[in-house]
């Protein structure tokens, strides 16, 4: 059972909508007038009010904050459409996921709740693991189904399935231990989504099956046997209808399709599709394949990016760019690390580049699973032209667990006491950047657990090292603690624990009522 969590700080997100009287003709005229500048105001990117926006989340797996264009000085891969995202919406350079690997980044972003709340305490689940999220926690989708949106999620779930088991003694040669004939018992359609297609986990993991609404869409007839990287694969049964160059392609088809016959165009819209790329394994399809100069992980994340503007595209073709929140981020950083001899360019079985051809987690230190900031500092694209100027930077420190406060005070509706705990509203940020981001502090995590705080420019590291996959690994909370000042020092190469004493004390005093209230 998961346990609420009592917070110090106000949460500053519960919205009164105002009603306008309108009793008389001239009123009328009056208002009819306001409503045209509006319109026109909106047509120059300027504000203007959309009671009910549709909302569109778009969740890379593994892209880095260095993959995408608009946040490199040099161009090394060509990312257009996500380019073009940045320059017609607000590009986040201090955005972060609730954690370096990806379930509990799920979990925080459609539960405004850091997964070390749960009973995740590190590392991540699998394709045949239970559910993580207890039956009665509210999520984004449920939330926004109750406000009467149409919700739909296409691609990687990875929050644990409660597959049907054959009996003792019934195992299934192909199958194993599962019975796929039978629904799945908590997924998608018992958290509030209406329609879904998706993955149990990351492409890597098995079973490599599609469900649709919760329900195998073919029976696997053979095992995928295990492969390496750059094609890196775990060994176990695969559906007839999986092709794994192609899912990326399904995926999108998927999405478009949900774009294209929702079953009412009154009613908004909750999209949360969640690609599989450019995460292991790295299998670009063909039309892909040498693109670019730098080798199949290069050539996946071009059609990540090319993934991307087909959604785009299918909103203008509906006409729905002006009404819909597009948010594109990526559930943790790169796993291409650092390398300074060969690299993915010379041989494609390397998993790293040296700087001078490409820099996946741009010049942030470690890689994914980190308690760095490559780890989990993420591209974070924001698009919705009746509020949000085209073009637009902010460098204020948000969390993709801000994101369900976020989305509720567009709406103007405020969300349970006990839900969401640690969300908070961005919007305030949308038409003053600048403006102190009023929530406390964020909190970082490890795939093996090791805890950061951040706030303002000070980071402060509970742990001896990268609690992930760089060098020295560490542990939680022993010594030495790493304190960094990002604001001159982002690659976080010098500690400054010894110079500043009082602030390390003070940030471990605010994590502490942080954690403490779980």
């Amino acid at each position: 059972m998961e346990r609420s969590v009592m917070r110090s700080w106000p949460r500053r997100r519960i919205f009164v909508r105002g009603k306008l009287n309108d009793r008389v003709g001239w009123w009328r005229v009056g208002m009819a007038c306001l409503w045209a500048v509006l319109v026109m105001l909106a047509n120059h990117g300027s504000w203007r009010a959309v009671a009910a926006p549709n909302f569109l989340i778009i969740l890379a797996d593994d892209l880095g904050f260095g993959d995408v264009g608009a946040y490199r000085s040099k161009v090394t891969l060509p990312t257009p459409h996500l380019d073009r995202l940045a320059s017609e919406g607000m590009r986040f350079t201090d955005a972060h996921t609730p954690s370096a690997v990806c379930t509990p980044t799920r979990y925080g972003l459609l539960t405004g709740r850091y997964a070390w709340r749960s009973a995740l305490k590190r590392g991540v689940l699998n394709g045949y693991s239970p559910p993580l999220m207890s039956p009665d926690r509210l999520t984004l989708a449920r939330f926004l189904k109750g406000h009467g949106y149409h919700t739909g999620m296409i691609g990687k779930w990875h929050l644990g399935l409660g597959f049907a088991l054959r009996p003792e003694g019934h195992r299934h040669p192909i199958q194993g231990g599962l019975d796929l004939d039978q629904a799945v018992r908590w997924g998608p359609n018992d958290f509030g989504f209406d329609e879904n297609t998706i993955l149990p986990a990351s492409l890597d993991f098995p079973p490599y099956v599609y469900l649709h609404n919760q329900r195998v869409t073919s029976e696997p007839l053979r095992r995928q046997p295990k492969q390496p990287f750059p094609a890196f694969l775990r060994e176990g049964p695969i559906g007839a209808d999986f092709k794994m160059e192609a899912v990326l392609d399904h995926l999108m088809d998927q999405a478009i399709g949900f774009l294209e016959n929702r079953p009412s165009e009154e009613a908004p819209f909750f999209l949360y599709v969640a690609l599989t790329s450019p995460h292991k394994p790295v299998l670009p399809h063909s039309r892909f394949r040498g693109r670019t100069a730098l080798g199949p992980y290069g050539d996946f994340v071009v059609q990540t990016d090319d993934a991307v503007g087909r959604l785009l595209q299918a909103l203008e073709d509906q006409g729905l760019s002006q009404e819909t929140v597009v948010l594109f981020t990526s559930d943790n950083g790169s796993f291409m690390r650092r390398v300074t001899d060969e690299d993915h360019v010379e041989d494609s079985t390397i998993q790293g580049y040296r700087p001078e051809h490409h820099q996946a987690n741009g010049p942030l230190r470690g890689t994914k699973a980190d308690i760095w900031e490559a780890g989990h500092r993420v591209p974070f694209l924001m698009r919705f032209p009746p509020l949000i100027p085209a073009g637009s930077r902010c460098d204020q420190t948000v969390c993709l667990t801000d994101v369900f406060a976020t989305f509720a005070d567009l709406m103007e509706r405020s969300i349970p006491e006990e839900a969401a705990e640690d969300s908070f509203s961005m919007k305030a940020l949308f038409t003053d950047p600048s403006k102190m981001h009023e929530r406390p502090p964020v909190i970082h995590h490890s795939a093996a657990g090791i805890f950061a705080i951040r706030q303002q420019q000070w980071k402060l590291v509970l742990g001896s090292g990268s609690g992930g996959r760089a060098l020295p690994k560490g542990k939680p909370f022993e010594k030495p603690y790493g304190l960094f000042d990002l604001g001159e020092d982002l690659s976080e190469s010098r500690n400054r624990a010894e110079d500043y004493p009082e602030k390390v004390a003070e940030l471990q005093s605010a994590f502490e009522a942080i954690y403490q209230a779980q």
